[in-house]
This record gives structure tokens, C-alpha cells and sequence, in this order.
């Protein structure tokens, strides 16, 4: 991963909270006669999913170019709030982790973000180091913040607002985040723009412990392959890491040509200039020339070219992937709806059949309208969901 100096504070980010104190630190100020130093980068997770996608790498990449500039990156593993639940941007109460899943989930999490972070380099912490070793510390640190301030966020608000509870958990959960850039010394700590009021905690709890405050660095959240909401499996509009190179490679094909900028920018180190023009001159070239690119950082190139003359063989030739996953049903004869629900092309019967109700779902090539005819299965016969997802019967 390429990074330049110009890079950390410029591309992919949406704001930097004290800016002209962060650049200090990072380039020094002759006149002052302070010279630049070594950072110690913060940024935290909570292993709340055991697979990672495009959206979880856009902090994990800026963390990479610190790192890539002789920085010290802390990752702070949030397993013991992550049985709280982070209430930003939530309209409604997250459920609780168990410690179990939380471990399971660490340990893919991990795995996968070896594909973008120098794990070697990292400097690793629990914050349930600090918290189940000192549980009076939750009480201090209740002590030193009002409901008024905590109640403050703008996902609070609304919440309250449209008559939904914030729990006593989910208000503690910022003093706790905060308390964590106390624990390790945080010069500097990064986050999605949804992050701010978290990060800015840090920043309250660091001087509350009469600490220097960390700088806050902000960066954009990405949206998923529907261009609507944010990247997310909850929302099905979500590329994995560990996805299928044809997979993630036509995913990314789907998105809305008016991401094509936003996902090399924040995912990619290719080239910004003249991308807009690109873009406009040429949509689908430069598609297939950020998908190759990214399937290329978490595949190989060689991988991805092969993704590439699949997608094209697939999508712009109409033929049939050489490859395609079979399953096995229970029943022969199903409607269209119970099947794609059962042979998981669909998460819910309402989805499949939105879909079918789209033109969005073929039958062995011809597409199927009816979603309450009854078909008769057999060995071999192929379903299809938009241009990219095919499934072979196995009965």
C-alpha cells in the first residue's frame, strides 16, 4: 500500500480536530523550533461480526498509511464494549454479545485485517485489560460526565425524539471508548464521521485525567452496492473481504456510477486526477478498472484478471459461470419465493419476491414472473438473481 505524507491528512478524510496541532506533530515547525515526532495512532473495534467488508477497511487503510509513515498504529479491540454495543448512528437498542462471540469474532476479524494493516507492526490491546480489572473505574468515570453532555448526540436525540429508550448501557458506552485513548495514550485517534461524539470523548476523558487531548481525524462512511445506505450485511449491500474474487468483482460492478470516485478515493491508491472526467467520458471502464484494482489488493492480479474475463464472459456475453455452487433442496416442488429463500439467494420472502416482481430472477435462462407458480425441480437446473448470482439444484 502506497501512502505519502500528503495522503494523511487529505485523502479520504472528512475532518481533523485540532488540525494545525496535528500538523505540527507530524511535519514540526522550524520557526518554534519543534521538530516532528512519532505518533501513537488509536483507532478501535468492536468485533461485533466475524467477516469484514470494503466499508471496515476505509479507517483500516488510513491506520495503514500512519503506520507506513513510522507511526506507532494501536488497535484497541473493544471486546469488553463490545457487549454494551455501539449506539452511534443506531435507531433502536443493539443486541448484546456474549464473550464467546466476541472471541470467535476476533479471531476472523484479525485474520482479514492482515490483508490491510501490518499486524507485526500493531500494537494491540482489550479494553476489558482496564475495565474487568478495575471495576470502580466505570463508577469514576460516571462521575465525571453529565447525562446533560452524554445525552447531547444527535442518534440520542432522535431516538428520544421519535420515542424509542436509550438504555443506561448505550450512555455509558462513550466514556468507556473515551477512556480507552486515556489507557494507551492516544496522540492521535481516527474513526468514521458517525464516530465524532465517541472520538471527541476521548479527547474530554484525556483531560479530565489531565492528559495532553488527542487529535481526531474523521473519515467518510462508505455506502453499500444499493448507493443508498451505509455498507453493511444487516442491509445486504455489503462487499466481504472474503468474498469470491468473481463475487466481489461483479459487486462492485453494481455499484451506482456515481460512487465510481468515492470508492477509488477511499479504497484504493490509484490516481484522483482527471477521475471525474474518466467517470463521465467512460462509467463502465473505469468500473472495471476499480474493481480489477481492488480485487487485486485482497486476491492477487492474477486472481483478478481472471474475475475480470468471468464477469465479462458472464455479464456482457450472457453466458453461464463455469463455476457455479450447487445446493441441495428438501422438496422438488417449490414456488419461486420459498426457493430462493431456501437456497439463501434471498434473506427474507419479502426480498425474493421484490425481486421477482423486478424482473430480477431467472429459471434455467428464462425469467420467472409468477412468484406463486409451483416448479417442478430437477438435477442441474440453474436459478439466477440479477446478473452475477447463480445457484445449481442438486434435489
Amino acid at each position: 500500500m502506497k501512502s505519502n505524507l500528503k495522503d494523511l491528512l487529505g485523502r479520504g478524510v472528512v475532518e481533523v480536530i485540532e488540525k494545525s496541532h496535528l500538523e505540527e506533530a507530524l511535519f514540526g515547525n522550524p520557526s518554534a523550533g519543534l521538530k516532528a515526532r512519532k505518533l501513537r495512532v488509536k483507532f478501535g473495534i468492536d468485533p461485533t461480526s466475524p467477516d469484514l467488508h470494503l466499508g471496515h477497511t476505509v479507517p483500516l487503510r488510513k491506520l495503514r498509511q500512519f503506520q507506513d509513515a513510522g507511526h506507532k498504529a494501536v488497535l484497541i479491540i473493544g471486546d469488553f464494549t463490545a457487549k454494551i454495543g455501539d449506539p452511534s448512528g443506531r435507531d433502536k437498542t443493539r443486541p448484546q454479545l456474549k464473550d464467546a462471540d466476541v472471541k470467535k469474532n476476533l479471531k476472523t476479524y484479525l485474520e482479514q485485517a492482515k490483508k490491510v494493516i501490518d499486524i507485526k507492526k500493531l500494537e494491540i490491546h482489550h479494553n476489558s485489560e482496564w475495565f474487568k480489572k478495575n471495576p470502580d473505574l466505570i463508577l469514576e468515570l460516571m462521575s465525571k460526565m453529565s447525562m446533560e453532555r452524554v445525552l447531547e448526540r444527535e442518534d440520542f436525540q432522535k431516538r428520544i425524539k421519535d420515542g424509542q429508550e436509550v438504555t443506561i448501557l448505550e450512555a455509558l458506552y462513550p466514556l468507556l471508548q473515551g477512556y480507552d485513548s486515556v489507557a494507551v495514550k492516544a496522540d492521535l485517534e481516527i474513526g468514521g464521521s458517525d464516530q465524532k461524539f465517541n472520538l471527541l470523548m476521548g479527547r474530554r476523558m484525556q483531560r479530565k485525567f489531565n492528559m495532553p487531548e488527542q487529535d481526531v481525524l474523521t473519515m467518510p462512511l462508505l455506502e453499500g452496492t444499493d448507493g443508498v445506505r451505509k455498507m453493511s450485511k444487516s442491509y445486504g449491500n455489503y462487499i466481504g473481504l472474503a468474498e469470491k474474487p468473481e463475487i466481489m468483482f461483479g459487486k462492485i460492478m453494481s455499484i451506482p456510477d456515481n460512487l465510481i470516485s468515492k470508492y477509488t478515493e477511499l479504497l484504493t491508491d490509484m490516481p484522483l486526477e482527471d477521475l471525474n472526467n474518466s467517470v463521465k467520458i467512460d462509467p463502465r471502464g473505469a468500473k472495471i478498472e476499480l474493481a480489477e484494482n481492488i480485487v487485486t489488493i485482497y486476491h492477487g492480479k492474477s486472481v483478478a484478471e481472471k474475475a475480470k474475463q468471468e464477469f465479462i464472459r458472464v455479464v456482457s456475453n450472457k453466458e453461464i459461470p463455469r463455476n457455479i455452487p450447487s445446493f441441495k433442496i428438501k422438496s422438488s416442488n417449490l414456488n419461486i419465493i420459498d426457493l430462493l429463500v431456501e437456497i439463501k439467494l434471498s434473506a427474507s420472502k419479502s426480498e425474493a419476491r421484490r425481486l421477482v416482481e423486478q424482473g430480477g430472477v431467472k429459471f434455467n435462462g428464462k425469467k420467472q414472473t409468477d412468484a406463486s407458480e409451483i416448479i417442478g425441480l430437477k438435477n442441474g437446473d440453474v436459478i439466477q438473481v440479477g446478473k452475477i448470482k447463480f445457484i445449481k439444484i442438486v434435489v
